[in-house]
């Protein structure tokens, strides 16, 4: 039964008169929410021979009826029955660019809206511009649509006040991320790293792809990353745990430590395997990336195939195994020993606690002896590599006492944080960008607080603690005082003296342990067997018990480590690209914006408790819009008045990146120790063989140049002679960057949306049966004919495959 109903009230809009599209649709959309009802807009109606419309209607949405279908085909969603073959409806008639109403029916043959219920009406929900800006910054921060939503809600008085349903609120921010990858995923993170490049000429990034073209590696870092490498490179730990991805892809980033004793990342990269060659193209892009500086000692998991490539590329480099891995493995590996106190002392000591390679063999023989463990195999395979994971080992290196046990724990840990297993490549860089730029923040802050003021001291009136207390940061000079007060419970005995250097037995009371310490007085250099300051660069509490019996009262600057110090970064050129976000034109809509809303609650605040302030404040906000409004209008007209201008511009023919394919899971080609908890994932004979194709470089991205090159393959010269072979170019320290440079593409006169504006990659790779050969994509034409295309702005695009989902 349809229930027909004349509208109420004296509104009739019959010969009302608007001045365009937009002002006819918001008369109509006004009079329908007032009323309760909404609507659509109906087919226009032109004049002959031309686009201008002659008359346009406006529609209630549940004018017609629905189209009949097949039954037989299933939908996951079956939307409601709405229509009703309602007539109400507006027309106008438009002469000489006057819109004039010219029919007007106000019945409808449905129940209208209620007014505790037109806030729900379809044509009334909109999300406005300062709205929606609110959403994605407070999404954007790690807040929930849902409480982003919740927050506005509270702003405006209710839901019904809002503008909008929490529906369309995620609505909005799914469009938002489908934009995101609209090129996409792959092509849209190469447009996202060239235009950081463009806003920081330190950035650098490097991408791999296959024969298909597509993306399988690829790995980046800002310039700030390389400050922070030049300062806290000497450790790094190289984690390849984290597999959260829309692809599978491995999450590889490489982690520090810094002047506070947190985290610090140098850089991240995704592979698509875990294989030597992988490994070695990733470790010279890192290495390339900071200046060719290996650190002094690098831990990472148990991985054969990291082993091979850190062999060959970081040939001087210490490398270390993670506890935190070890620990996590071996459980599926020992069995019943895990319930075992005593051999679970045992081991822990052979890891952690030996001093010397004798104390640990020792340590060793008598746990396998005592439990029958000679044929245990995965025991036999750890002693090999004995000295990657026990600290009896590693002392004459720095490790910063590493261990990797936190830091692992907690990279992943925030890693999980930031992304799931739908999270697409470009939105995880980006929420790894924001991450990194919270740590720095946090960094900044620990900065100023160390320089405000001495920490305080346990003991007054120490010249050691008063020394450290104005060099160390806080946190550094916590573990220096805990050292010098476990020196107060030391007693030492001299044994030798020859010339300038005394020797000393020092050991805890009551205690078998004996350090000894060795000490010249001429240059106060001093020495202990337990080499706490080489593998921590801080004196250990018997070298302080030593200084406190010599009347010493400062420390010796050759154990002052810059990196532990508040003037780590002393001397460093200050970096001045960590807001690059504000370099974002839309970023910095988002900072102008909450600064003219701060502006105007506050005056608004101001006025609450005077009627005759509120009067003011309202009036001159109303005028304020009109002005706006007015000058709109006339940046509308003199915009359609450039339309017909046309633009010429020509567009790189670069073949664009394709998204990667689906990665293996662990264990595939490599011969990593692993417990059987971790998760397997099988993988076909026909998708092994397809991932071990060539990988070819692509591009990279560190200088105002792009680079074209790879490692193993030649570089042909192009035959254009306006795109030479540069020179070598010197970076912010000095260190050379390759001389194989080609000036980049003038992409200014192309004005197209961020994620499609480059289509293409800078360079292409052409496979033969012997070798792989990189050649620029903008001559390749002169080498294979490919075949031109109509169009003016470049040869046609090459279709590329996408991956499966």
């Amino acid at each position: 039964m349809f229930v027909a109903r004349q509208e109420h009230g004296d509104d009739n809009l019959l010969d009302k008169v608007v001045n365009s599209e937009d002002e006819a649709y918001a008369l109509y959309n006004d009079y329908a929410l007032r009323t309760g009802f909404s609507i659509r807009k109906g087919k226009p109606r032109y004049f002959s021979g031309s686009k201008n419309i002659r008359q346009r209607e406006f529609l209630c949405s549940k004018e017609g009826f629905k189209l009949d279908e097949d039954p037989r085909d299933e939908k996951k969603w079956n939307k409601l029955e709405t229509k009703t073959g309602c007539k109400a409806l507006i027309r106008f008639t438009v002469e000489d660019g006057v819109w004039r109403v010219t029919v007007f029916n106000p019945e409808h043959n449905h129940e209208l809206a209620t007014p505790s219920e037109r806030h729900l009406l379809r044509s009334g929900r909109r999300i406005s511009k300062p709205k929606a800006g609110v959403i994605e910054s407070m999404v954007n921060a790690g807040i929930s649509t849902k409480n982003a939503f919740s927050y506005l809600t509270e702003e405006v008085g209710g839901s019904e006040n809002v503008g909008f349903t929490i529906r369309d609120c995620y609505n909005y921010m799914n469009m938002q991320r489908m934009s995101m990858i609209s090129a996409g995923d792959a092509q849209s993170l190469l447009n996202y790293f060239k235009s950081r490049h463009a806003e920081d000429p330190m950035f650098f990034y490097t991408i791999q792809v296959d024969q298909e073209n597509r993306m399988t590696n690829f790995f980046w870092r800002d310039g700030r990353s390389r400050v922070d490498y030049d300062c806290f490179g000497d450790v790094v730990v190289f984690d390849t745990t984290y597999r959260t991805n829309k692809y599978n892809l491995i999450c590889a980033p490489f982690v520090g430590v810094n002047h506070h004793w947190k985290n610090v990342m140098f850089g991240c990269a995704f592979l698509l395997d875990e294989t030597t060659d992988s490994f070695k193209w990733l470790f010279n892009s890192f290495l390339e990336s900071m200046g060719n500086r290996s650190p002094v000692t690098i831990f990472t998991d148990q991985d054969q195939a990291m082993s091979n490539a850190i062999e060959k590329v970081f040939p001087d480099t210490h490398h270390r195994l993670c506890l935190w891995h070890i620990a996590k493995n071996a459980p599926s590996h020992l069995g019943e020993l895990n319930a075992n106190s005593e051999f679970k002392y045992l081991f822990n000591k052979c890891q952690k606690y030996c001093d010397s390679e004798i104390e640990f063999q020792e340590t060793w023989d008598k746990m396998m002896q005592k439990f029958n463990l000679g044929n245990h195999r995965w025991l036999n395979m750890m002693y090999k590599i004995r000295h990657k994971w026990s600290t009896a080992f590693t002392k004459d290196s720095f490790t910063a006492e590493f261990k990797a046990s936190s830091r692992s724990e907690s990279t992943n840990h925030v890693l999980n944080g930031i992304a799931g297993k739908t999270t697409s490549l470009t939105k995880f860089v980006i929420e790894y960008d924001n991450l990194v730029a919270r740590m720095r923040s946090s960094e900044f802050e620990e900065d100023f607080r160390c320089k405000q003021g001495a920490p305080p001291r346990v003991v007054k009136k120490s010249g050691l603690l008063d020394h450290a207390a104005q060099v160390y940061t806080c946190k550094i000079f916590k573990l220096f005082e805990n050292e010098f007060l476990n020196s107060l419970a030391m007693v030492w005995k001299q044994v030798d003296c020859q010339d300038t250097i005394t020797i000393f037995e020092v050991k805890e009371e009551n205690s078998e342990r004996v350090r000894i310490v060795q000490f010249n007085r001429l240059n106060t250099n001093i020495s202990c067997s337990c080499k706490k300051f080489e593998s921590l660069g801080i004196l250990c509490c018997h070298a302080l018990r030593v200084f406190s019996i010599t009347n010493l009262t400062r420390i010796p600057s050759q154990y002052i480590l810059k990196r532990w110090t508040k003037d780590a970064k002393k001397g460093m050129m200050a970096y001045e690209h960590d807001n690059h976000s504000l370099g974002n034109d839309k970023d910095a809509e988002i900072v102008w914006r909450n600064s003219m809303l701060r502006i105007a609650n506050t005056a608004i605040y101001k006025s609450q408790g005077e009627d005759c302030l509120k009067t003011i404040c309202q009036k001159m906000l109303l005028e304020l819009d009109e002005k706006i409004e007015r000058e709109l209008s006339r940046l509308k007209l003199s915009t359609v008045a450039g339309e017909d201008e046309v633009v010429q511009c020509n567009t790189t023919d670069d073949m664009p990146v394709s998204d990667p394919p689906q990665a293996r899971s662990k264990g595939v080609r490599n011969t990593r120790i692993r417990g059987h908890f971790e998760k397997r994932k099988t993988k076909s004979s026909k998708d092994a063989s397809s991932s071990r194709k060539a990988k070819q470089q692509v591009t990279k991205g560190y200088s105002n140049d792009s680079f074209v090159g790879t490692y193993d393959a030649p570089i042909i010269q192009p035959p254009n002679p306006s795109c030479h072979i540069g020179s070598t170019s010197a970076n912010l320290y000095g260190q050379s960057y390759s001389p194989w440079t080609m000036p980049s593409q003038d992409m200014s006169c192309i004005n197209i949306p961020f994620t499609t504006m480059l289509e293409g990659t800078d360079v292409i790779a052409q496979i033969s049966q012997n070798s792989s050969t990189y050649i620029p994509s903008q001559y390749i034409s002169l080498i294979n004919n490919s075949k031109q295309s109509d169009s003016t702005c470049g040869p046609e695009k090459e279709d590329v495959m996408l991956p499966s989902i």
